[in-house]
């Protein structure tokens, strides 16, 4: 009975301190490609607490350094960060979401010389069987072999280190050049084919939502976007950082390169 007490008295008094952690009201917007940015879920998971943006995507939350921000819309790739100093100094939060958009690749089913009887087709498959020499002396050849992963088999999870590596204060990193940044460059470029860069649709290139992100990440004024997207690539450009696959690299760049333009000018 004791033992009974003392845990539910530790259990309360976490209770009591998650609540007494001192909170400050954020304002924060949501920035996406076009209009639908109303009902979005801004959800606190470190106080329990939650909002929802109204139609100008505009919200308010509560936060403390540290919590843990959610933010989930049907239309939207989810994301989730942390509150750091930035936030809580400046009171504000702007999330850039990118859309979610499910493709399903077209699926050609054949036989394949299949008689569809289950049993005919087990049969006729051939299937490898090891030997018992093969156990005590090893399988000669072994590369001619191909084994499939079992229940054994380690599991290499890539995809969380993955998202972690990309992941940035709520923002899919990689998402964010491909979608805003990578067009607006290379629109920029005169000799695309050149160069072998690709020509770039009108419609995709998002010129306000990258010129934002430059303003709000490297402090590049908003009426010296363009400038700056010609400093950076002058002669000594190395333009096939405007591929997919080097986004981390391209904004390694960009990093260096806005504070050799800011210094300058």
């Amino acid at each position: 009975m004791k033992k009974l007490l003392a845990i539910l008295g530790f259990v309360v008094s976490i209770n009591v301190f998650s609540q007494n952690v001192n909170r400050i009201e954020v304002f924060g917007s949501i920035i996406v490609e076009g209009d639908d940015i109303t009902g979005i879920t801004i959800f606190n998971t470190s106080s329990n607490q939650g909002t929802v943006s109204n139609e100008k995507g505009a919200f308010t939350l509560k936060v403390a350094l540290n919590d843990v921000i959610e933010v989930s819309a049907l239309q939207y790739q989810n994301i989730s960060f942390k509150v750091n100093e930035d936030i809580i100094k400046s009171k504000k939060m702007r999330l850039f979401l990118i859309e979610e958009i499910n493709k399903l690749d077209e699926i050609i089913v054949t036989k394949k010389g299949l008689s569809g009887n289950l049993n005919t087709d087990i049969e006729a498959t051939k299937t490898f069987k090891l030997k018992n020499d093969d156990l005590y002396f090893g399988i000669k050849k072994n590369t001619s072999y191909s084994y499939e992963n079992d229940a054994l088999s380690n599991v290499d999870n890539i995809a969380v280190n993955m998202q972690n590596r990309l992941m940035v204060n709520g923002l899919n990193i990689v998402n964010v050049v491909d979608q805003l940044l990578l067009p607006l460059f290379r629109s920029e470029v005169s000799n695309k084919k050149k160069l072998g860069i690709p020509d770039v649709p009108v419609e995709a290139i998002k010129y306000y939502f990258g010129s934002e992100f430059l303003v709000n990440n490297f402090k590049i004024p908003e009426h010296r976007v363009e400038e700056f997207i010609r400093f950076v690539e002058r002669d000594d450009f190395d333009f096939t950082l405007l591929n997919y696959g080097k986004e981390m690299e391209f904004l390694e760049l960009l990093n260096k390169k806005s504070k050799e333009f800011l210094t300058k000018n």
